[in-house]
């Protein structure tokens, strides 16, 4: 089956049925939510007991504090207890190899330690530590690796930013203090956000290996990036060249071209620039002339960019542009710096219809200029400092800022009558993603590698299907990159990084070389090496050693991320034991910053893929789908969400950050529409549950919205309140049997919710596997909220107390089974509270397991399968369901009548052997249940409910009704709505029917039992609209 058949059946399959359970979930839970205690008690108020590390003491679920699900004191010691047991830890056999079932590996994208981890951050931690958790506990060894990214200029700009807001001892620029000064400031503020950031993680219930934690900057990964280098620039693929760089005037530094963003403007528009008072003006077009040499002719040229005319070395013309024929090969005179003169050349590359179809050549500032400049040998002038003045070749500009130049060469240029017009231009401004800043293209020596050796190994992978990438669009993405992918420039001239073990060669006695010429510089992992291999290349000649002050671009580092972690390039055990990597799980936006390095390193330097799988989420918006931004005030701090705060402490946060204040009131203003009342207190389990229900196997985005997560609390509560009836039930004293096998002495209500129990730990194994993670949340739910605890609980509930001892014991097995079953199947979501419940719960004998994080996960079990009694007793379920809701429809509550038409046979064996059960879970009024013969159908003054193809029921309303005709219409709405469904299940059909392939069966065969579920509806609700019009009559 093709992709877009997959993804067009994916939507008319799937798209009714999860629109259906999130209906049903959410009608569900406001009807029964008001049911539910609420908390006595403030949670800021518990004070635990148990000493950090040790087992929890379990108080009594009658106190204050456990009346109801309150998060902080469900979560508070269960961390402490996993990490200090070592639960996080791989575990393996007795002589140290792998569990049978193999190597479950995650190596954690590391945070940047600029700040406090966010919801995005929790989004991407709680899907990886969900399929940790999940091998974990179906006995892989699982290995989970923490870490953080020193994230070179991210973190350099904003301590930066900090002590321009707040000087050190007076000094309030970076520039102020030594190098090793700077860098200690930079290491304290990682040691502060380290510590904020490793609090998270645990309160989030991400259980890493915290004995493994990694930081780009140790001495062990800075030993794999020296190694890196040295090795790379010994083969040639890292190589030293003057080119052009995206140069931030704001930061002083290159920027990779994935750090610059790309504005685009219609026309005219003026934009804040750092650094500038007012806003400068873009997307103008300037037209003005050069005067020929020698001759009275001038040339006419346009520009976006006027103060680079300071620059200028040369114009080129279309060769057939018979407009400038004769001009070609002469020289013109530049206006303004007087000894330049510009060489007027032909190249096909000019667009004839631009502008006036002559061309400014400014080699050295503009990245298709510098590609013509070398063609034909035209000089490159730099007239920028780094921090975007202009420098002595801008002859009387020089030292002016860039863009109060341009202003001044227009100036100058309608003094000297060269000035033609300006007009309108769409045009892309380049802007640095972490300032705000204008990039300028600037002519600078810098490290830079090859891509092109590395890209096609790493493009084969994918393709061969040796690292699979989902889902299927990113992977199209990633090789559309790949294929197109630009020599990369290592270099940034920071502080705050790995500094490049590269030195430039001084020869004695001898002129220095230039700073652009590789034959003068050597790399070593040691400065020793480096001064060996200098000795070298000159022999005989004593020569001294400067290293490079630039540091590496942070992508650098973070490319080796997978297996440095595991100790490369020593060969450690667990490089041998756990490399590659099992899965990377991060957001799409990363694939060309990280995926792809990781990738093209790992093949280059392991000759193995870094993982086999990259799973890609959407990216975590806020309510309006607008992105998470600071500056917005929408950035959500995952721990405001497990412990609640209120609107003013939400507006005082903002203050301690480095917004300005026009950006502070913005943020208010998002946060008093979308927090009106403040972050309620919403726990862990609620949010981890609330973000793997968002995440979509397409990998489309996420809109947060708070009242969702609210609305998963209540679930937790239910989860909490189901638990305690069971415990109650179940007794001190109660011993569960050796074994869940089946007695063969179940009821149907037994073999019914033990049958759901076993489809649903074989449908989460799936979702799992397959990555369908709403999915998966979805069939958890739908078993403890739906199935579980609304069925079978109730059912249970008269077998309990009014079966005989026999019947009483077997139901309270299979109530243990099914209880302690449901904990373990959501257990990888909401690890506190399954742990919290699962703890009191007796154990079986022989069982000495100690946390439910190591428990055996819930696999399907063919002996549980019983599909005849499913189908059975879901007929009753159904049948009683019907007769609920007629009661509700109309109010009645008193006396009731109530009749069931099977529409076969078999229905009516069934029902006729379950009605005491019907009437069990039909309501608590007084009510005359009678089951009539197969398609016996003559009941006026009856509202029909149809169940399924097997049976219709009908409660007596005549004397609950005033108008008749209000009836039949309404009715009528409901036989339209069917007529639709009718529609859409055809439609699947027929797409379905169009697929050669054993996957669909399944779908096809919920399909067309649907059909036949609608087609019996439609016809009975038909029925209905006829009665009630004869009513009217």
């Amino acid at each position: 089956m093709s992709e877009k058949q997959r993804l067009k059946l994916d939507k008319f399959a799937n798209k009714k049925a999860i629109q259906a359970q999130q209906q049903a979930n959410g009608a569900s839970e406001k009807k029964r939510s008001k049911k539910q205690p609420l908390p006595a008690v403030e949670s800021k108020d518990w004070v635990e007991e148990t000493r950090a590390g040790r087992r929890k003491i379990l108080k009594p679920l009658d106190d204050d504090f456990h009346k109801a699900y309150v998060p902080n004191v469900v979560e508070s010691a269960r961390y402490s207890f996993w990490e200090d047991q070592g639960l996080f830890k791989p575990r393996t056999e007795k002589d140290g190899s792998l569990k049978p079932k193999g190597k479950y590996v995650i190596a954690m994208p590391p945070p940047n330690v600029t700040g406090k981890l966010h919801i995005g951050h929790a989004l991407a931690a709680t899907l990886q530590d969900t399929l940790i958790r999940w091998h974990r506990m179906r006995q892989f060894s699982t290995l989970y690796i923490p870490g953080y990214d020193h994230a070179g200029i991210a973190t350099q700009a904003v301590v930066e930013k900090q002590l321009a807001k707040h000087p050190k001892d007076g000094k309030s620029k970076r520039q102020d203090f030594s190098r090793t000064e700077f860098v200690q400031l930079c290491q304290e503020w990682k040691e502060d956000y380290h510590e904020a950031i490793n609090k998270t993680t645990r309160r989030l219930g991400i259980s890493v290996n915290w004995s493994r934690e990694a930081f780009t900057m140790s001495p062990q990964l800075s030993n794999a990036v020296i190694e890196t280098f040295v090795q790379l620039h010994d083969e040639g693929l890292i190589y030293r060249a003057n080119r052009l760089v995206h140069w931030s005037c704001r930061l002083s530094t290159a920027l990779s071209t994935l750090e610059v963003s790309q504005k685009e403007l219609e026309g005219t528009t003026k934009l804040d620039v750092p650094g500038y008072d007012k806003k400068i003006e873009f997307g103008t077009l300037t037209y003005f002339k050069y005067p020929i040499e020698g001759s009275e002719q001038t040339i006419e040229v346009a520009t976006t960019r006027p103060e680079t005319m300071l620059g200028d070395t040369g114009i080129a013309i279309h060769p057939q542009d018979n407009r400038y024929k004769d001009i070609v090969g002469k020289t013109a005179q530049h206006p303004i710096i007087p000894d330049m003169k510009l060489r007027i050349v032909a190249d096909e590359y000019v667009d004839r219809e631009f502008g006036t179809g002559a061309v400014k050549l400014t080699p050295a500032h503009d990245h298709n200029d510098f590609k013509l400049g070398k063609k034909h040998d035209l000089p490159f002038i730099n007239i920028l400092n780094e921090d975007g003045t202009l420098n002595s070749n801008a002859g009387p500009f020089t030292g002016e800022k860039r863009f109060n130049a341009r202003y001044g060469v227009i100036e100058e240029l309608q003094k000297l009558g060269l000035f033609t017009k300006q007009e309108p231009n769409k045009m892309v401004v380049p802007i640095c993603s972490r300032s705000g800043d204008v990039i300028e293209p600037l002519l600078k020596p810098q490290w830079w590698m090859k891509m092109e050796p590395l890209t096609k190994p790493a493009i084969e992978v994918v393709e061969s299907g040796e690292l699979v990438i989902r889902p299927d669009v990113q992977k199209r993405q990633y090789l559309q990159w790949m294929r197109s992918l630009q020599d990369w420039c290592l270099s940034r001239q920071m502080w705050w990084g790995h500094q490049i073990p590269a030195y430039y060669v001084s020869i004695e006695c001898e002129d220095g070389g230039n700073d652009a010429d590789a034959e003068y510089w050597v790399s070593g992992r040691t400065e020793r090496e480096a001064q060996e291999k200098a000795e070298k290349r000159f022999p005989g000649k004593k020569v001294a050693l400067n290293r490079d002050e630039d540091v590496l671009d942070t992508w650098f580092s973070s490319g080796l991320w997978p297996f440095s972690t595991l100790g490369w390039p020593d060969t450690t055990s667990d490089l041998e034991q756990y490399f590659p990597n099992t899965t990377l799980e991060t957001g799409w936006d990363i694939i060309p910053f990280w995926v792809s390095r990781m990738i093209m390193f790992s093949l280059k330097l392991t000759g193995k893929v870094p993982f086999t799988e990259v799973f890609c989420h959407g990216l975590i918006r806020d309510a309006d789908g607008r992105k998470m931004s600071k500056s917005l005030g929408n950035v959500i701090d995952p721990i405001d969400i497990l412990d609640g705060i209120s609107l003013d402490n939400l507006h005082e946060k903002l203050l301690h950050g480095n917004l300005a204040q026009s950006e502070v009131k913005n943020a208010e203003k998002y946060q008093r529409k979308a927090f009106p009342q403040g972050i309620p207190e919403i726990g862990a389990d609620a949010l981890r549950f609330s973000l793997v229900n968002y995440t979509q196997s397409s990998g489309s985005d996420i809109n947060f919205d708070i009242k969702t997560m609210h609305g998963y609390r209540r679930f937790c509560n239910k989860i909490y309140q189901a638990t305690k009836y069971v415990l109650g039930k179940l007794g001190n004293n109660f011993v569960p049997r050796e074994s869940s096998a089946l007695t063969g002495k179940e009821s149907l209500t037994e073999r019914w919710i033990l049958t759901k129990m076993n489809t649903a730990a074989k449908q989460m194994n799936q979702a799992l596997e397959e990555r369908e993670f709403s999915r998966s949340t979805q069939i958890g739910h739908r078993y403890l909220y739906d199935e579980l605890f609304d069925v079978y609980i109730e059912n249970s509930k008269a077998i309990i107390s009014d079966g005989t001892p026999e019947e009483a014991r077997s139901a309270l097995d299979t109530l243990y089974t099914t209880i302690e079953s449901g904990l373990r199947l959501v257990s990888p979501f909401m690890p506190f509270l399954t742990e919290e419940l699962w703890q009191r719960l007796p154990r079986r004998p022989g069982d000495d397991t100690s946390s439910i994080i190591i428990a055996e996960y819930p696999e399907y079990d063919l002996s549980f399968h019983d599909r005849r009694s499913e189908v059975a007793y879901e007929l009753a379920v159904g049948c009683s369901k019907g007769i609920r809701s007629l009661l509700a429809d109309y109010a009645i509550k008193d006396k009731a009548v109530a009749y069931i038409v099977p529409l076969n046979q078999m229905s009516h064996e069934t029902i006729s052997a379950q009605l005491s059960a019907i009437e069990s879970l039909s309501g608590k009024i007084s009510m005359r249940i009678s089951v009539l013969e197969a398609g016996e159908i003559n009941l006026p003054g009856c509202a029909v409910f149809p169940v399924s193809a097997d049976a219709n029921v009908y409660v007596e309303v005549k004397d609950h009704i005033q108008d008749a005709a209000k009836e039949a219409e309404k009715f009528e709405s409901k036989v339209d709505e069917a007529k639709r469904e009718q529609t859409d299940v055809d439609a699947i059909i027929g797409e379905l029917s169009k697929v050669q392939d054993k996957a669909i069966a399944d779908a096809m065969q919920s399909a067309e039992s649907r059909k036949r579920d609608v087609e019996s509806r439609l016809l009975a609700l038909q029925e209905a609209v006829t009665m009630f019009e004869k009513m009217e009559v």
